[in-house]
């Protein structure tokens, strides 16, 4: 089953709307009043759709407003039964302070077809396409990960460029890269991005190799299916974490999800930037307009662009 491409606008439209209502906490140093800023106006698009739509992984739960809670049903109730993935403002942080690598972003399939999982934090490898299926595996350890896409890409380990999200947690993974010589590239934040920087022509990154937010792995996962790409990843649970992923139908806790398993059919990604960043430009004031940017797949339809629109105030 194909998702109908009429919804594509529908859908850039909320992301939009979202950025746009983000946009007006640029550096104003308040990461909820951003979030606050961006969730209303994307629900409240969301809700003017004629589907069933369902969250099954987003921020957080119904008691943690204003968030689009997990479980959060969404559209007019008539029309096709979608599974959502979301975050109306990725990056609260970038926006406060006013730096790159803040979007709005959503991913929509067909019912059954996303990962639904409790907002945790999950293991991530993520590459890109023309490589074996399944190539790599967070229980191989970095070294063997290393040797196997060095091989694949017919390059020198020395030669393979990593994204590395900068956190205490990841030393270990740090440490050896820096004995391989491997180039790492941080990022602070924002790991949606920096999974899909070894996507394109000519990626920024061979491999993306952290521990980050499920959320995102699941969106970053929906953007990597549209290009081929890979991704596997692997909750990490806490024991009130595992009872919320019980009730969401998760029974193996230590369950490897390639992206396969993560994203089942047809998907379509929107992310609508709010600063400037690598995905999108960010929100544009022209006085009396908002121009905004949206970088839109739709994996069916082998859609992939990058859309400007214009809204009056």
């Amino acid at each position: 089953m194909t998702i109908d491409s009429k919804f594509l606008n529908l859908f850039i439209k909320a992301t939009e709307k979202a950025a746009i209502g983000a946009s007006k906490f640029i550096g104003k140093k308040d990461k909820i009043a951003a979030d606050k800023g961006a969730v209303d106006p994307m629900r409240r698009e969301l809700n003017k759709i004629n589907m069933e739509g369902t969250i099954v992984i987003g921020e957080g739960e119904m008691d943690e407003a204003p968030m689009l809670y997990i479980g959060e049903k969404l559209g007019t109730l008539k029309g096709p039964k979608f599974d959502i993935a979301v975050d109306p403002l990725e990056g609260t942080k970038f926006t406060a302070n006013n730096q790159p690598n803040a979007f709005s972003v959503i991913a929509i399939a067909q019912k059954g077809d996303l990962l639904s999982a409790p907002d945790t934090y999950m293991e991530k490898i993520a590459i890109g396409n023309n490589l074996p299926k399944n190539l790599l595996d967070i229980d191989y350890g970095i070294k063997k990960n290393f040797k196997l896409l060095a091989e694949a890409k017919n390059k020198k380990i020395s030669d393979l460029k990593a994204c590395v999200m900068k956190r205490p947690r990841h030393e270990n993974i740090v440490n050896e890269l820096t004995k391989m010589n491997v180039k790492i590239n941080y990022i602070t934040d924002g790991d949606i991005a920096g999974a899909l920087s070894v996507i394109g022509e000519n990626p920024q990154n061979d491999i993306y190799y952290s521990t980050g937010g499920g959320p995102e792995g699941v969106l970053a996962a929906a953007a990597l299916s549209c290009y081929g790409g890979q991704i596997q990843g692997r909750l990490v649970l806490d024991k009130g974490e595992k009872i919320r992923a019980n009730k969401l139908g998760i029974k193996d806790f230590d369950k490897k999800y390639n992206i396969d398993d993560i994203i089942k059919g047809d998907v379509i990604f929107c992310a609508t930037g709010v600063t400037d960043g690598d995905l999108a430009k960010g929100v544009k004031d022209l006085g009396n307009e908002y121009e905004v940017t949206t970088f839109a797949l739709h994996k069916s339809k082998k859609i992939n662009k990058i859309i400007t629109n214009i809204y009056n105030k």
